[in-house]
């Protein structure tokens, strides 16, 4: 079995954690490929030289399962640069909260063992692309979590004009909207008050960020859906936030919205669910007294 590790800059506590990946997959005897930037860190950073049988410094490469160690940031890193190949990947969790890295440090040996005997489970999870009328400096426009539209460097609002299916929804005058899959229901779009969705639910929502009607409520939409929006903004520009990483666009820019037409394939345990990743990491019936 063909293993590629991806991961980000972390801190110098996480080596351990590092260290035991890579140690037991060389245990179990399988071919280890990192990442060339994770690589280079590992080496200058951290003083770590793993045994390795490549490295990945290109989009041509052909791996069986995808290891991203770090949080969900490093998750949704890993998914842009697997792209459509079909890899499923495994989060490992050294961040935060993970939700897509849901794998914690003391499991790491048991589930690496787990994938090696091919016992494990993987969810399909669906993808937003972007379209827009005008050139763009970001080759890869497929969110994982969400695509948000966001107000840049002014206290002002911008209008977002948006039709569902060629029917004229609403004009958005807010801070921004979120434009979330299900499994981004719990990144951003949950911060601004959007709904919890399960990630098998076949669903879109669209999820205000400050707007200024109090009426306007985050809206659920089926998944087979186009959207069409259209940006006004009076400092004549905006952002777009294709999970996390962002351009710059000119005021009136015209974008398109929907499903992609290929999914991301992610790991799971036998014994993660997401109901039981929801109590877990937002700590639902926890009595804060005790």
């Amino acid at each position: 079995m063909k293993f590629g590790i991806f991961g980000s800059d972390y801190q110098l506590d996480k080596k351990n954690q590092v260290r035991r990946v890579f140690e037991h997959l060389r245990k179990l005897g399988t071919s280890v490929w990192i990442e060339s930037d994770f690589y280079l860190y590992l080496k200058e950073h951290l003083n770590y030289q793993p045994e390795i049988d490549g490295i990945i410094d290109n989009d041509h490469f052909d791996i069986d399962v995808a290891l991203s160690i770090g949080g969900d940031g490093t998750f949704l890193r890993t998914a842009a640069i697997i792209g459509q190949k079909n890899i499923p990947i495994l989060g490992i969790n050294t961040g935060r909260l993970g939700f897509l890295a849901d794998v914690s440090p003391v499991e790491i040996e048991d589930t690496l063992s787990e994938i090696f005997k091919k016992h494990y489970k993987v969810e399909e999870r669906s993808i937003l692309q972007l379209r827009t009328d005008k050139p763009t400096e970001n080759n890869n426009n497929y969110a994982l979590n969400e695509i948000a539209i966001q107000k840049r460097d002014t206290s002002s609002m911008i209008k977002i004009r948006v039709c569902i299916n060629d029917e004229f929804l609403t004009d958005y005058w807010a801070d921004g909207l979120i434009i979330a899959t299900p499994t981004g229901s719990t990144a951003y779009s949950m911060s601004v008050d959007g709904p919890i969705i399960v990630p098998q639910a076949k669903n879109i929502v669209l999820s205000p960020i400050a707007p200024h009607s109090l009426n306007v409520r985050p809206l659920i939409i089926p998944d087979d859906s186009s959207l069409s929006l259209e940006v006004e903004s009076r400092n004549s520009n905006f952002l777009v936030a294709i999970d996390g990483r962002s351009e710059v666009f000119s005021s009136g820019t015209k974008f398109a919205i929907q499903k992609a037409f290929f999914t991301s394939k992610v790991i799971k345990r036998y014994n993660h669910t997401f109901y039981k990743t929801l109590r877990e990491k937002l700590m639902w019936g926890v009595d804060s007294r005790i």
